[in-house]
Order: structure tokens, then sequence, then C-alpha cells
């Protein structure tokens, strides 16, 4: 089995846009800048936007990061994402999710100038992908599609199945991997989806974004397929010195039979933050093409 590392992958593609950027820099030019705004203490949302921060000083990209309380009103939150719209410094940039439940999400969202969107989360650019046009798409989807790509895996007129249907991962994914040149059949499967195992055995190449640890298991596994585990999930393990550990939303007993798979962690994970820094560069050129 070829285990996908999405961690080797990703520094690669940093390193790539670091020779980009100093070449930026030697001409004159400013750098990539990307800012990310996060509200609350949520663990995970701080280590996720800590990864992204460290990403950009690798590279060369300048990097703001904007903190807010958990009790930030939805006034304050649209105030400090107008600011970003309208900076000129300002490349791109993110609102980490999940918000605080008394925050409206989707006006949030809305909210992004679809041109600094560089987590694709926008309707504008949900709709530009889905059209096929220019735009960002969502940073995991593309990430997947970027290894897919890197490792040379085989695609067209292969069986794909994608197990969740969240707008950020799920639905995109089925529409990048159903577009021309890509060329794979793709089936979307979820709660309601009947006999889900025999949806997932009959594919060729599996994403697993559910959400939940060790979902598809061995026997679920096609021989021969290629598995992109998306899922992150955090469970309770007393050998660690943290008590917990990372695992995906397949069993790694499915590497037995698959041949090709990414790990929990060190497959997508890295692969996210390399394609959120790919789409700032892509925003970067965008705005400086329009100057």
């Amino acid at each position: 089995m070829v285990k996908i590392d999405g961690k080797a992958t990703s520094l690669e593609i940093q390193e790539e846009l670091r020779i980009q950027t100093e070449k930026l820099q030697s001409s004159g030019k400013p750098s990539p800048h990307l800012a990310a705004i996060i509200v609350g203490n949520n663990p995970a949302s701080r280590v996720y936007v800590g990864h992204k921060i460290k990403a950009c000083e690798r590279i060369g990209f300048d990097s703001t990061l904007i903190e807010l309380g958990d009790d930030v009103t939805q006034e304050e939150l649209l105030q400090r994402i107008d600011e970003l719209n309208t900076s000129p410094n300002i490349n791109g940039f993110i609102v980490q999710l999940p918000l605080p439940k008394h925050l409206d999400e989707l006006a949030v969202i809305r909210a992004i100038h679809p041109d600094k969107d560089v987590d694709g989360f926008h309707p504008i650019n949900a709709g530009r992908l889905s059209l096929g046009l220019d735009g960002y798409a969502p940073a995991t989807p593309a990430g997947v599609m970027e290894l897919i790509r890197r490792y040379g895996l085989e695609t067209s007129g292969k069986s794909a199945v994608v197990v969740g249907r969240s707008h950020i991962v799920g639905t995109p994914m089925t529409i990048l991997l159903s577009r021309p040149g890509v060329d794979a059949t793709v089936t979307l499967c979820h709660s309601r989806t009947q006999d889900l195992a025999r949806v997932v055995r009959q594919s060729d190449i599996v994403v697993a974004a559910v959400g939940r640890p060790a979902f598809i298991t061995k026997d679920m596994v096609k021989p021969g397929a290629v598995i992109i585990d998306v899922g992150i999930n955090r469970i309770e393990d007393a050998t660690r010195k943290s008590g917990t550990r990372l695992v995906g939303d397949v069993d790694p007993a499915a590497g037995d039979v698959a041949s090709a798979m990414t790990p929990v962690p060190g497959g997508v994970g890295p692969m996210t933050i390399a394609a959120l820094l790919m789409n700032t560069m892509k925003a970067y050129r965008h705005q400086q093409e329009e100057q």
C-alpha cells in the first residue's frame, strides 16, 4: 500500500510558495498577506490557526491574527470583516469555524468579499466552483485534489464515493472529482443512504468526511481502492500523555486492502493549509494584476 503523505507534500508546496515569495520580494513587491479572525477559545481552532500562521512565517507571507472574545457581537464581527475587505494590505482572510452559537455563521461567510475568500466558502465562490469558473475552491477539497494530482492517482473513468455532504468538504469534493480532466463517476453518500457499505465497496476511490472515528471499516473497502481520509477525530487513549489521540473516519485496518491511503494525522490536514496558502497567492496575483 502507498502511504499518501500529506505532510511531506504540504511542505513541498510550501517550499514552492517560499521561492515564489522570495522572487516577489527581490523585485520590490510586497509579500502576500493572509489574515485570520478567531472567535473564542476553542482549543482545536487555536491549534489550526497557529499552524496557518507558522506556515505563513515559513514561506515569507505576512500574516495578521485578530482574536475576538466569545462575547463578540454579530455587528462587531461583521465590522472587523468589513475592515479586512477594504484593507489594501490584506490579500485574503479567513474566519475560523466553528463560531459560538450566538453568531450567524452563514451571514459571516457571506460578509467576506469573494475575492478575499481564500477559504472558498462564499456562495459566489461555491457558484463559480459548480460552473467550472475561476474562483477559490474550499481548502480541504482543493488539498485532496492536489494530493491526487501529485501522486498520479488514476481518476478518469473510476468510480468514487464521497461519504459526507457538508458544504465545506463533501459537496465541493464531488464537483472537483467529476470535473472534465478528472472524470471520476461520483456518488455522494450521507446519513440517509441505504446500504452504505455496498456503495462504498463498489468504489475505486473513497473519500471519508463524516466526522465519526473508524466509520469506514476494512470490510467496506474494495481491494485496491484509494482511500482519502478527511476525518480528524479526537478519542481517549490512556497510553498517551495527553490522554487522547487523533484518528480518522477510516479504520487503519482498511489499509490492508487499499492500494493507497492517507494517514491521520499527516494526511489531508496539512494539505488544507497548503491549499489555503495557494489560494492566498492566487488572490495576491489577481489583486496585483488589477492595480
